[in-house]
């Protein structure tokens, strides 16, 4: 007799809702969540693979202690009691030392932190990061820059959408299942969908308008169509009244772009610029042009988020149905919110040793930014950075150089990777504890916010296979060994009780649907209620912030480089069948999809011989590494294209061992090139040449 069981999905950062079907310890289905109507039962590619990763023997299985060289592939196989206390006694021995200041935690971020947050407070030190300085730090604080609140006060109301622009989202192949069912369904209603970008994406096949820009010139485009808006009076102009602070400086500052010079810039026709203007002046305003999330691209990519969040702003999106509509907490319903175990210690007083909010005072603390993380441990200031635990995190194919950054965890005394899949950062630590994947374990407990906010539960569907753990249980059995007490659970079920307290919701209330709902009706807030977190409660186009730290909050435009004769600007991005690099090995996903490809533009192919399906070698400072062309008029003569996260080389990956090209590796400097006021790491500022091998 088979049991469904409720729980989310692990494959990708969007963690949709399950339902597994189970007998006998075995998953016999699985689906999205019926009680989540826009899943509608379905879940993508990655999430389907994830019975594969759980029967895969190629991950890594018991804990392991180094013995040999970083890197060097030696383990000892050990019992959970003696990974823990080895790595509580180098922690101990590392905080003797330095302080606890010395402890860095890096992760993929998402709803399930508060544990190890929490575990990090009560040790003392300062040093969380996660991975959002190579994905979304630009947003964030491009948002807080606009509206004094983070990038996720808002909610994307694709369903009742009119019209949708996607610039640095990829929405049909960075697949958020919701999401895409939402905006196909808007679409069928006749939500007019653009996309903007160097290449023809899987999004651009499905848009109205395509628009393929030159690499680098976003911000040209973005501040030729605030010009338009303004200066033919197609903004909203009530709202602008009740909500916009120092519209006249925009508009000063606009008007040298035209969209004629814009064209220049960007490759776009001027008429083509005013069409799409009108186009959504007319939708206003349920209209979302996406602020991103992969936005670590360019030196200047903060204001193109900017950019951006000014013209949802100008077209009355922001807290709009069909918009950009602010997203409600418990609170804002008449609830309690989660009890919260980070509240169970002090914050730490200790600065940061990426130097966030004291040396870099533009950027909220919040996860901070990792490549500085690395910077302090690679120069010891402001402190000695020493013990360092990787979550789910592969720096070493997340960031650029990763033959810098070994050379800069070989000054750790300690590194330790926590991950269900084999990675490079994992391969170069001290000790690997060995995390159960999300089938195989249970979460802390999380809240929803958004138009109904909920609390969600990821349950443990099917027993472990082998001698892996979750998470709680690690954070518990290194908090036991170092003196937390507080954090020393001995179930989930404790946990999510403590969390519980004074919220009226029991666990047993998440068993019927895994989740519980704390309002019925979608929170929408009229125009005139609007209220925004600035120190004028208005959405500024002039941030006191910036402007008192000598930042421009209006940056003027500047050309970008262009690349040499025979050189190509490198770009990457995601596709529907992986999540970076944590899932090429997959058995079922490397079977659809086992190597990327170099896109490459038709008419810089024809000038260098190569045809398509031809291996080409792609070179930088005397690096080199092969990989098959694909010719295509679907991609800017300026740039190359691959997915990211290929190129493995680990002995236990027997499928994704030398298979594809890592990009990360092209990126020479690239620890050092991001953006000063956006905090993110500038992937796209590199240069390669190709040639016919």
């Amino acid at each position: 007799m088979s049991e469904k069981r409720y729980s989310i999905c692990g494959m990708c950062t969007c963690r949709c809702p399950i339902m597994a079907e189970v007998e006998n310890n075995e998953i016999r289905f699985l689906q999205g969540s019926p009680h989540f109507p826009a899943m509608k039962g379905a879940v993508c590619p990655r999430g389907a693979a994830g019975p594969a990763l759980i029967r895969d023997r190629e991950r890594p299985r018991n804990p392991m202690i180094r013995v040999g060289e970083r890197g060097g592939g030696q383990w000892r196989e050990v019992s959970w009691d003696e990974a823990l206390d080895y790595v509580a006694d180098k922690m101990k021995a590392a905080m003797d030392k330095y302080g606890a200041r010395t402890v860095a935690f890096t992760d993929r971020g998402g709803p399930f932190r508060d544990m190890h947050q929490a575990f990090l407070r009560g040790l003392g030190t300062p040093n969380y990061c996660n991975h959002d300085s190579s994905c979304a730090r630009n947003v964030q604080h491009a948002a807080l820059s606009v509206t004094g609140m983070g990038r996720k006060a808002v909610s994307y109301d694709l369903k009742n959408a009119r019209h949708v622009i996607l610039q640095f989202r990829n929405i049909f192949e960075a697949v958020n299942v919701q999401e895409v069912n939402n905006l196909m369904d808007a679409m069928d209603n006749g939500c007019r969908l653009t996309v903007i970008d160097i290449r023809a994406n899987i999004s651009a096949s499905k848009a109205d308008n395509f628009f393929m820009i030159r690499p680098g010139t976003d911000y040209a485009f973005n501040l030729a169509v605030i010009r338009e808006l303004l200066e033919t009076t197609q903004y909203n102009v009530e709202y602008a009244r009740l909500h916009i602070k120092d519209l006249d400086k925009l508009a000063a500052f606009v008007q040298p772009y035209t969209p004629e010079w814009a064209e220049a810039e960007t490759g776009i026709p001027a008429h083509e610029l005013r069409r799409f203007v009108r186009e959504l002046a007319q939708a206003a305003p349920s209209v979302i042009w996406h602020p991103g999330w992969m936005a670590a691209r360019y030196k200047t990519s903060f204001y193109v988020c900017r950019s951006i969040y000014i013209i949802n702003a100008l077209l009355g999106a922001i807290g709009a149905k069909g918009g950009l509509p602010l997203v409600s907490k418990p609170g804002d319903v008449g609830r309690k919110g989660l009890k919260k175990l980070t509240d169970l210690y002090p914050k730490p007083e200790e600065k940061r040793a990426d130097g966030v909010g004291w040396r870099y005072k533009q950027f909220e603390s919040g996860p901070g930014l990792t490549h500085l993380l690395y910077e302090a441990m690679d120069t010891a200031d402001p402190y000695p950075v020493k013990a360092y635990i990787c979550f789910r995190h592969d720096p070493l194919m997340a960031f650029p150089e990763p033959e810098r950054l070994k050379e800069i965890f070989s000054k750790l005394d300690l590194m330790v990777s926590v991950t269900f899949t084999w990675s490079d950062t994992a391969w170069f630590s001290d000790v690997v504890l060995p995390l159960s994947p999300y089938l195989e374990r249970e979460s802390v407990l999380a809240c929803k916010n958004g138009l109904k906010p909920y609390f969600f539960r990821r349950q443990r569907v099917v027993e472990p296979r082998f001698d892996t753990r979750a998470e709680w249980e690690i954070w518990a059995g290194l908090a036991k060994r170092l003196g937390l007490d507080e954090l020393a659970f001995e179930s989930a079920e404790d946990i999510w009780n403590f969390q519980l307290e004074g919220t009226g919701v029991s666990v047993g209330d998440f068993d019927a649907t895994g989740k519980v709902g704390l309002t019925d009706t979608p929170q929408y807030r009229a125009m005139e209620d609007l209220t925004f977190k600035t120190p004028s409660g208005k959405i500024e186009m002039i941030s006191e912030k910036l402007e008192a730290l000598d930042i421009p909050s209006l940056l003027p435009y500047e050309s970008p480089e262009k690349p040499e004769e025979g050189s190509f600007r490198l770009t990457f991005g995601r596709c529907a069948l992986h999540t970076q690099g944590h899932t090429v090995n997959n058995p079922m996903l490397f079977e659809q999809m086992p190597e990327n490809v170099l896109w490459i533009n038709s008419g810089s192919a024809e000038t260098l011989g190569i045809a398509d399906g031809d291996t080409v070698a792609v070179t930088q400072n005397g690096y080199t590494e092969t990989i098959r062309a694909k010719v295509t008029d679907f991609i800017h003569p300026e740039a190359v294209f691959v997915i990211h996260g290929f190129g493995h080389r680990l002995p236990p990956e027997s499928r994704a061992r030398n298979r594809g090209l890592a990009d990360n590796k092209f990126m020479k400097g690239g620890l050092d090139i991001w953006d000063k006021v956006g905090g993110a790491v500038a992937y796209q500022e590199h240069f390669v040449k190709v040639r016919k091998v």
